[in-house]
């Protein structure tokens, strides 16, 4: 009897081929009989797998994350057992770029406060901001597969990128890089900042009312990274005392965001319900990291790409 890869959703037939030359691929529904001594991996993971999967009798020994984040599985329990972990990293590494681009150019161009005269059948020129984008400058939070790509877009539009990462290395792709115990300071100075980072103890409300209070009344933020890494009542009130500029939110604390929720009614705040990451041909780019693991996994027992570190959680 062959090892069961079960998946939490339906994958094409090309690539089901590829898995049951080695593997009985599942999809898992809550009726179906499942032979849980012999799931050796997981595409995505279920809450109510924990009973099954994670115990002194697990043979499960790999768990393929979808996404990028990983902060809402059991990383410790997964350490305790020895399961490896892997995640989606950079499958939307561009998608996300398109999005923040589309944000800094509307941002640039004053497309925001036009669409809210619209609304109010204003014309009002002289009221709408302008700038260069080129003349910014621009702090992205998390220099990964999609700080990269987007400092490497940027490069291309005339921006010089600032990025920051844990331990400030160098990051190619960056005119400058610094350590998180700078983001303070480097947001003095910053006309954007970019959250891009995983969450985790360190990045949970990373962003507060001492992190707000640093930037510049002309400056903007954006959050396309996880939700509770901003304190958004800081930010409610940072944005309504105009210690900021602008932001831009696709990710929050709660999700959906409730219809009570007074960021909805903040006019300097774009809200947009967790699409930067949607990724058009989604299936291709996730099953070129899948199957180049699982190839390595069979071989070595060894994951090749985007091998998750249990106790970081990145």
């Amino acid at each position: 009897m062959k090892k069961i890869i079960l998946a939490t959703r339906e994958f094409r037939d090309t690539y089901v081929k590829q898995i049951e030359k080695d593997y009985q691929f599942l999809v898992y529904r809550k009726d179906q009989a499942i032979d849980w001594s012999q799931v050796e991996i997981t595409i995505g993971w279920k809450p109510e797998w924990k009973d099954y999967l994670l115990t002194e009798k697990t043979n499960l020994k790999w768990v393929q994350a979808i996404s990028a984040g990983v902060d809402t599985l059991p990383l410790k329990e997964f350490a305790k057992y020895g399961i490896r972990l892997s995640n989606g990293s950079g499958i939307h590494a561009e998608s996300i770029t398109d999005h923040l681009l589309a944000l800094l150019f509307m941002e640039n161009r004053g497309i925001f406060q036009a669409i809210q005269q619209q609304r109010k059948q204003q014309w009002s020129p002289n009221t709408i901001p302008y700038t260069k984008l080129s003349d910014q400058e621009i702090l992205i939070v998390g220099t990964g597969q999609i700080g990269q790509k987007l400092a490497q877009a940027l490069t291309f539009f005339g921006v010089s990128p600032i990025g920051i990462n844990t331990s400030g290395h160098d990051v190619i792709g960056f005119e400058k890089t610094f350590a998180l115990s700078d983001l303070h300071a480097c947001a003095k100075t910053a006309d954007c900042v970019i959250n891009i980072l995983p969450l985790t103890e360190e990045t949970t409300h990373l962003y507060d009312a001492a992190f707000f209070a640093q930037m510049k009344p002309s400056a903007s933020f954006y959050n396309v990274g996880r939700g509770p890494s901003v304190d958004t009542t800081a930010l409610a009130k940072a944005l309504e005392k105009k210690q900021l500029a602008f932001a831009a939110l696709d990710v929050f604390e709660e999700e959906p965001l409730p219809e009570n929720d007074p960021l909805w009614l903040i006019e300097n705040l774009l809200i947009t319900p967790h699409i930067s990451g949607h990724t058009p041909h989604f299936q291709k780019a996730f099953m070129a990291i899948f199957l180049a693991n699982l190839q390595q996994f069979l071989a070595k027992q060894e994951l090749e790409k985007n091998e998750i570190n249990l106790d970081k959680g990145y």
